[in-house]
C-alpha cells in the first residue's frame, strides 16, 4: 500500500477519531445481529452452553471464522468474552476509519479533502445504507464489523495497483463474511473489465475467486410457502416494490451524483477517484435490476434472500467519503473551520439518534455484572444464577419491547431459549429449513407475559426441556420467581 506525503499512517489522529466515533455512536453488547453472532463464540469457549435449539445461531456461524476469532482471542488473552467483544469492537472501529483514510488517500491528492472525508464519515458512521436494513457500521460487533474495513482496504489497494494486498484482504473478507465479499468481487470485476476494454496494454490481473462458489445452495424456482413465506415477507426491505420514494432517492441520488463526479474535472482528485465513480454506476444499476427481477415473479421468491441491494451498503459508504471530500476541497480552502462546521452538526444529530435508538441503555455499555437497563440486568442475573443448561421461554415478541432496546436474550444471558419471532425470523429468512421449527416455537410463547399457570403447564408439556421463563410484568402467584426487579420476573416453570 502507498501512503501519501510522509508515507506513514496518522495513527494518533485516527485513534482520536476512533474515540470520537465511540462517543457519538456508542457501543451495545448483544443488540440486533449480535444476538446471532455472539452465542456461537460463547459456545466455542464453553461447549456446554446452549444445549437447546443452537441451530438458530450456528447456521450463520458455520459460514464464518468470526466466532472462532473471538473464542481464540478470549483464550489467548484470558479476557472474558464480553471484554473480548468490546476490544474487538474498538479494533474494528479503528480499522474501519483507517481503511476509510486509505481509500480517501487513493482518491484525493488534497489533504483538505481527505480529512473532510474522515471528519464526516466519523460523524455519520452508523447512518443507514438507504433501505437495505444495514448501517454503514453497527454500534455493536458482528461479522460486518470486520468485513467492512477489509472491503475498503481491498478497494484502496486495487485502486493503487497493490494486487497482492487486495487479494489478501479479499480472502480475509471471505473468511469472516462470505456474502459481503461477493459484492466486492463484483465491483472489482466491473472496474477491471471496464479498464480492459479501454486499454490495449495487458495489465496484471487480480485473482478473483468465483462468486458462484460462495453462494449458499438450496435455491429453486418456486414461490415461498408456509412459515418460510411468513418469515421472508416479514423482511419487507427484501422486496423492491415495498420501497418508498425516499428509499428510491437513496438508491438513485448517489448514483446520479457519482455520474457527475465521473464526468467532471474536480480539483484535488486522483485517477482512482474517477475510476471508482465510474465503476459504481453499473455496479449499482445492475444491483437494482437484479432486485427488480427477483421481485417480478413469485417463482423467484426463494432467491430474494440473496439481497442484491446489499451492494448499496458499499456504494453508500464510498459515496459519503467521496462527496464529503469534494465538499471539503471546494468549501474549506482557506477556511479550515468549515470542516468542523460540516461535521459537528452531523455528529450531534447522530448522537441524538443513538440516544433515541437505545433510550433505556447507557451510550457505551462497558462489560459489567449489572446494568441500568432493567432487561439487561435481568439477563445478567440469569447468567449468574441459573444452570448453564437451563432452557428459557420468553415472549416471542420481546425483541420489540421498548425497554429491551433490542438486546438479545441468548447473547447476554448465555442461556438457551425457544425461538423468538423477530431476530430468529431473520435467520429463517436466510435458512428456510428452520421455518417450521421457528413457527412452532414462536407461536408457543406468543403472549407469554400474560399466561396463566395452566398455559405455562401446557407449554412445559409441549417443550419438556423448558425449565425457566422470563415474564415482563407480574408473574402468577403460584410460580416460584427468585428474581423480580425492574418489572421483570425470572421464574421456574411449573411441572406439566
Amino acid at each position: 500500500m502507498k501512503f501519501p506525503q510522509d508515507g506513514r499512517l496518522p495513527i494518533l489522529r485516527l485513534a482520536a477519531l476512533t474515540a470520537a466515533a465511540l462517543v457519538i455512536h456508542g457501543y451495545h453488547l448483544g443488540v440486533e445481529d449480535g444476538e446471532i453472532y455472539i452465542p456461537a463464540a460463547r459456545r466455542l469457549i464453553h461447549p456446554h452452553l446452549y444445549p437447546f435449539a443452537p441451530e438458530f445461531f450456528l447456521s450463520h456461524a458455520h459460514l464464518s471464522l468470526f466466532s472462532p476469532i473471538l473464542a481464540v482471542t478470549a483464550r489467548l488473552t484470558h479476557m472474558s468474552i464480553d471484554w473480548t467483544i468490546f476490544v474487538w469492537y474498538l479494533i474494528s472501529l479503528f480499522a474501519t476509519l483507517t481503511s476509510c483514510w486509505l481509500f480517501a488517500s487513493a482518491c484525493f491528492s488534497s489533504a483538505r479533502a481527505r480529512w473532510t472525508s474522515m471528519a464526516v464519515i466519523t460523524a455519520v458512521l452508523t447512518m443507514p445504507a438507504t433501505n437495505t436494513g444495514l448501517l454503514l457500521m453497527d454500534p455493536y460487533l458482528t461479522a460486518r464489523s470486520l468485513s467492512t474495513p477489509l472491503t475498503l482496504f481491498a478497494l484502496a489497494a486495487f485502486l493503487q495497483g497493490s494486487y497482492v494486498w487486495m487479494g489478501v484482504a479479499m480472502l480475509l473478507t471471505a473468511s469472516v463474511h462470505p456474502q459481503m465479499v461477493v459484492y466486492l468481487l463484483f465491483l472489482v470485476g466491473v472496474i477491471w473489465v471496464a479498464e480492459r476494454k479501454r486499454s490495449t496494454v495487458r495489465e496484471p490481473e487480480p485473482a478473483l475467486a468465483s462468486a458462484i462458489a460462495l453462494m449458499p445452495t438450496g435455491f429453486h424456482l418456486s414461490p415461498a410457502t408456509g412459515p418460510y413465506r411468513e418469515a421472508l415477507f416479514s423482511r419487507d426491505y427484501f422486496f423492491l416494490y415495498n420501497w418508498t420514494w425516499y428509499h428510491w432517492l437513496g438508491l438513485l441520488g448517489p448514483l446520479a451524483i457519482l455520474a457527475w463526479f465521473w464526468k467532471a474535472d474536480l480539483r484535488g482528485t486522483l485517477p482512482g477517484f474517477r475510476r471508482i465513480c465510474f465503476a459504481l454506476l453499473p455496479f449499482g444499476l445492475l444491483s437494482i435490476a437484479a432486485a427488480a427481477l427477483l421481485c417480478s415473479s413469485p417463482d423467484f421468491e426463494m432467491f430474494v434472500r440473496l439481497q442484491p441491494l446489499r451492494s448499496f451498503h458499499l456504494i453508500t459508504l464510498i459515496f459519503v467519503l467521496l462527496f464529503a471530500g469534494v465538499a471539503g476541497e471546494y468549501l474549506a480552502k482557506g477556511r479550515p473551520w468549515v470542516i468542523a462546521a460540516i461535521a459537528l452538526p452531523l455528529a450531534i444529530g447522530m448522537f441524538v439518534v443513538s440516544r433515541q435508538t437505545y433510550p433505556h441503555s447507557p451510550q457505551i455499555e462497558l462489560p459489567s455484572n449489572t446494568s441500568s437497563n432493567p432487561w439487561v440486568n435481568t439477563l445478567l442475573w440469569i447468567r449468574s444464577h441459573t444452570p448453564t443448561d437451563a432452557v428459557f421461554a420468553v415472549d416471542s415478541r420481546y425483541f420489540k419491547d421498548p425497554v429491551v432496546d433490542v438486546h438479545g436474550f441468548r447473547a447476554i444471558s448465555a442461556r438457551s431459549e425457544l425461538a423468538d419471532y423477530y431476530k430468529d425470523g431473520g435467520v429463517v429468512s436466510l435458512f428456510p429449513a428452520l421455518a417450521p421449527e421457528w413457527k412452532r416455537m414462536s407461536n408457543a410463547t406468543y403472549g407469554l407475559n400474560h399466561f396463566t399457570p395452566a398455559q405455562f403447564r401446557a407449554l412445559r408439556q409441549e417443550y419438556p426441556a423448558v425449565s425457566w421463563t422470563v415474564i415482563h410484568g407480574q408473574a402468577p402467584a403460584s410460580m416460584t420467581c427468585p428474581y423480580q426487579q425492574g418489572g421483570f420476573s425470572v421464574c421456574q416453570m411449573p411441572q406439566s
